[in-house]
């Protein structure tokens, strides 16, 4: 599972705000040019209302846009207006009320457009994930449900309207993993640059290691016959190595190269020393991993990673190895249903009834189900801001309660966590999920463009 298990952000719905952005959030299309102060307000969620605060006077409504056919509201610009203000409270020099105006319209016409497509498109949020991102809006406040709502409800906003506003993030969210972030791809060489980028030119290379070398020559007038022995030759050491063989004594019986003598070792040596053909081979490769035949100018290799020793001068980073069980939402179980019945799984492993891995291996929907839900060890950023918040709030052996995500619902474990010095491999995967992260909101941010160019907008005029 290594995708984002769960896309909509923490931070989004940690506070109290309306379909905004939030760095693991939506990523609104900017629409305008206006400052950088407004952009963040804009996109940032606003905090549940202090104690003590009072209701926004509502004034008499009327229609400010039309979005597809759908109207836009003068109190409902008024009212995310005054939650921008908020943010912008304190900072000098705010930007002109009507500059608040006009970009705060243009986010909600967005908005609009998003959910009508997400509707098209089949899009829909059970009442369960709802009251899930409810209570994670309490918890991430530190207070109760009853509090948060008592808080709410000095603001003007009814549960009601809370929870639909909740629903339209999740539409939202749903709607953008399925149209952008599925579609997001970072290639390695992607990766490495961003890693250099990012560590003043350390790359995923950044390590030594030594590797077992047999070659297998093959002359520059060889026939096409004689090529094709000389590489069954090469798979037959290949495979004597791959089922236990001695890489050593393979060397010295079929290795044509200067390292013979020495059972092929070439040597431990910065991994950008050995040819490229050898590192790009190994560089997935763990130790004790035999790959081959490889074909260059000189002839047919096979190599062996003996050991890798990380050069990273990076500071450790936290592991956990993690298991679940996924039920996926159908027709015969809804979302409320796979809680419900996940809920009774938990309970039963905590009451020493049942074993979680024998029950992920019989019930688990996902292709962890046959280790047992194992999801084996996970780096800073393999899964989604939800999915890591809760593994992270998690003591080893713990078990969570029931987590839904686009892909079902989750119930998590955390097996163990330790400190690490970040492997090449390692690091480039860190990498990858930043620069993930930056290209699903340049592709976001364009997708959004195009879909607002293809909806019906008509403006309307105050009374």
């Amino acid at each position: 599972m290594n995708h984002r298990v769960f896309a909509l952000g923490l931070a989004c719905l940690a506070t109290f705000a309306t379909s905004g952005a939030s760095a693991q959030g939506l990523r609104p299309a900017a629409t305008g040019s206006h400052t950088p102060s407004l952009s963040r307000a804009l996109s940032a969620p606003v905090l549940l209302p202090a104690p003590g605060s009072s209701p926004t006077t509502r004034q008499a409504d009327y229609i400010v846009a039309v979005v597809n056919s759908e109207p836009v509201t003068h109190n409902e610009v008024q009212a995310r207006v005054a939650r921008v203000a908020q943010q912008l409270a304190g900072q000098p020099n705010p930007p002109p009320l009507a500059v608040v105006e006009r970009e705060v319209l243009e986010r909600l016409i967005l908005e609009k457009i998003q959910l009508q497509q997400a509707q098209q498109n089949g899009i829909r949020v059970d009442d369960v994930a709802v009251a899930q991102a409810e209570q994670m809006v309490a918890s991430q406040n530190s207070v109760s449900r009853e509090e948060m709502y008592r808080r709410l409800a000095a603001d003007g906003v009814t549960p009601e309207r809370f929870r639909q506003d909740l629903r339209r993030q999740l539409l939202q969210q749903r709607l953008r993993e399925r149209e952008v972030d599925a579609r997001v791809r970072i290639s390695d060489l992607e990766a490495d640059a961003y890693l250099r980028e990012q560590t003043g030119g350390q790359s995923a290379a950044s390590s030594e290691i030594n590797l077992g070398h047999v070659l297998i020559t093959v002359p520059e007038d060889a026939s096409p016959e004689a090529v094709a022995q000389l590489q069954a030759r090469a798979q037959q050491v290949v495979d004597q190595a791959r089922a236990g063989g001695d890489f050593a004594a393979l060397a010295r019986s079929y290795s044509e190269s200067p390292e013979r003598a020495q059972g092929g070792l070439m040597g431990l040596r910065p991994a950008d020393r050995y040819p490229e053909l050898f590192t790009t081979a190994v560089q997935t490769l763990p130790v004790g991993g035999v790959v081959g035949p490889l074909r260059s100018a000189a002839g047919f290799h096979v190599l062996k990673l003996v050991d890798k020793v990380s050069t990273s001068k990076l500071p450790p980073i936290t592991q956990n190895r993690a298991r679940h069980i996924l039920l996926r939402a159908t027709p015969q179980l809804s979302e409320a249903a796979a809680v419900e019945r996940l809920a009774d799984y938990r309970r039963r492993v905590l009451a020493g009834q049942a074993d979680f891995a024998d029950l992920a291996r019989e019930h688990s929907q996902d292709g962890s189900a046959k280790q047992g839900g194992d999801l084996g060890w996970s780096t800073p950023g393999r899964y989604v801001p939800e999915f890591e918040s809760v593994l992270e709030a998690l003591q080893p052996s713990e078990i969570s309660q029931p987590l839904v995500s686009r892909f079902g619902v989750h119930l998590i474990q955390l097996m163990e966590r330790r400190q690490v010095q970040p492997s090449p491999r390692e690091q480039r995967e860190m990498a990858r999920y930043a620069l993930r992260e930056k290209k699903i909101e340049e592709a976001y941010n364009l997708w959004a463009q195009e879909l607002r160019a293809r909806a019906y907008v008509e403006y309307r005029d105050a009374p």
